[in-house]
């Protein structure tokens, strides 16, 4: 018998029994059965329910809210085109890890091919983003089936026992009629245990470097207290989380190549580091060992060069001299920025503002490579960053998420190309649980990236700015307005400072206004 309102009760109710906390709907037709039945939940306190009007936005948030609680996070659509929209943040959170159940209404298998409204194969269109596609029909089944199928996806989403979580799409066939009284249902979960690593390799004194690129707080912890135990240099992204303390190379991409860097013999990397190209060949050099720390499945190796894959290593020294000669050598390296407001003034604006235990979320461009060049914070800054695939898309949806997931306040410090790429991020239904964020444009009119990278050499100035730099001229700040933002725009480090003096309360917009200029090579 045919129950579309019952599997979508089921499936809503086995979330809430596997653990799951928040679900983001797109709202739609076929996808009825599940919005309702998520509004009963809600309403019950079962979950916290999201609402976001386009699939993309939708999928962004559910990611930021994955990433920052650990735990997965379903969105919900409709069929078609709808399905498409989920894709871009599918392929971050494949490539970074974040478990994300992507729940996708579907007209019924026999509609396929005949030209139906609204249907297409959707059954596998995220392709090898997924790690895994369940199939469910309210045509068949029953509540116990139906229940196992959705564990199974919440827990191979979570990598409870693969130990490698990610995206997995749940494709739910509703025929009609998809509406109707949303029925009690009653579920029973498994108890699912887990699979846990327990490698430790003990390392020599040779001279070692403690890589992190980007990573949580728990791995950015560990790999800064690695350094700091064996008396390491420490090379932190900004998203790392292990950017702070006495070991902490600001300056370290600038030396890498220097004759300090040739002395390197062992790289001991954490998390997912491709934010420089100065790192990239680091991590490529035949005469260095590289050991991967990796507390899942899969890790990361760029320059297809690790000798050592652990889940914990124990550096116990290093030479005498090795860390003072790496912190004297960024003592040594000129400040950067100069007079007026420019990228890095900015960039040390915005870090000097986030209070402790306030989140940071940088956009995945040029912003994030200026701060990896920002002096090291007095406090450790809790960071965020889309560097899975590290698209500028949906960056401020994820830092949205983040900040709902962390009940914390959020400094958000993107360009104003990434900021375009997610204008409808900038729209909050009136209704939604709201969060409180900041968000800071450096606004350069273009692509300032690009001007580090090859396309930038004079011989390709005549077409660099149409199909590079691209000028846009926009006035985010009254976009944002218009939006219900508090706007504002700035030109000097003192409205900055003023603008970023008090604590981030509600939505405020602040576009500081910066040249084109002063980008070093990544």
């Amino acid at each position: 018998m045919v129950n579309s309102p019952l599997l979508g009760a089921v499936v809503v109710e086995t979330l809430a029994a596997c653990g799951a906390t928040d679900v983001v709907l797109a709202p739609g037709s076929r996808n009825a059965p599940l919005s309702l039945a998520l509004h009963a939940a809600d309403a019950a306190g079962r979950l916290r329910l999201h609402v976001r009007v386009d699939e993309r936005v939708a999928a962004f948030t559910a990611l930021g809210l994955a990433k920052a609680s650990g735990r997965p996070v379903a969105v919900v659509t409709t069929s078609g085109t709808a399905v498409a929209n989920l894709a871009p943040a599918a392929m971050e959170a494949r490539a970074a890890g974040v478990p994300l159940l992507l729940v996708t209404a579907d007209r019924p298998a026999e509609a396929v091919g005949t030209g139906a409204n609204q249907t297409t194969d959707q059954v596998g269109v995220l392709g090898p983003s997924a790690l895994g596609v369940l199939r469910l029909s309210a045509a068949s089944g029953s509540v116990e089936a139906w229940t196992a199928a959705v564990q199974r996806a919440h827990v191979l989403a979570a990598g409870v026992r693969t130990r490698r979580p990610g995206p997995v799409q749940l494709n739910v066939e509703f025929p009609s009629p998809h509406v109707g009284p949303v029925p009690d249902v009653e579920v029973r979960v498994a108890e699912v245990s887990g699979s846990v690593g327990a490698t430790v390799v003990e390392l020599d004194e040779r001279p070692t470097v403690v890589l992190v690129g980007d990573a949580g707080a728990a791995v950015g912890t560990e790999a800064r207290a690695a350094a700091e135990l064996a008396g390491a240099p420490l090379f932190a992204e900004p998203s790392s989380n292990a950017r702070a303390g006495g070991n902490a190379v600001a300056g370290y991409r600038l030396l890498l190549e220097s004759e300090l860097g040739g002395r390197i013999e062992r790289v001991v990397c954490f998390g997912h580091p491709t934010l420089s190209r100065p790192v990239t060949r680091l991590l490529s050099r035949p005469d260095v060992e590289l050991v991967v720390v990796s507390d899942r499945a899969d890790w990361f190796d760029v320059g297809s060069r690790a000798s050592v894959v652990a889940d914990r290593v124990l550096l116990t020294g290093q030479p005498e001299g090795w860390l003072a000669q790496w912190l004297a050598a960024d003592e040594a390296l000129p400040a950067r920025g100069g007079p007026g407001l420019d990228r890095a003034a900015v960039v040390a604006g915005v870090l000097g503002s986030v209070a402790p235990g306030d989140n940071l979320f940088l956009g995945s461009s040029q912003t994030i490579r200026d701060a990896d060049l920002a002096p090291i914070a007095p406090h450790p800054i809790r960071t965020w960053a889309n560097r899975g695939l590290a698209g500028i898309d949906g960056t401020l949806a994820t830092a949205t998420g983040v900040a709902l997931a962390t009940g914390r306040p959020t400094t958000v410090l993107l360009g104003d190309l990434t900021l375009q790429h997610d204008l409808g991020a900038l729209v909050h239904p009136a209704q939604e649980p709201a969060a409180d964020l900041r968000v800071v444009v450096a606004d350069d009119d273009g692509g300032a990236i690009f001007e580090t990278l090859e396309q930038g050499a004079p011989a390709y100035a005549p077409a660099f700015e149409r199909v590079f730099g691209t000028p846009q001229g926009l006035d985010l700040a009254a976009v944002g307005a218009a939006l219900g933002w508090r706007a504002t725009t700035v030109g000097t480090p003192e409205e900055l400072e003023a603008a970023l003096a008090a604590r981030v309360q509600g939505r405020q917009l602040v576009v500081a206004r910066i040249p084109r200029t002063g980008v070093t090579r990544s």
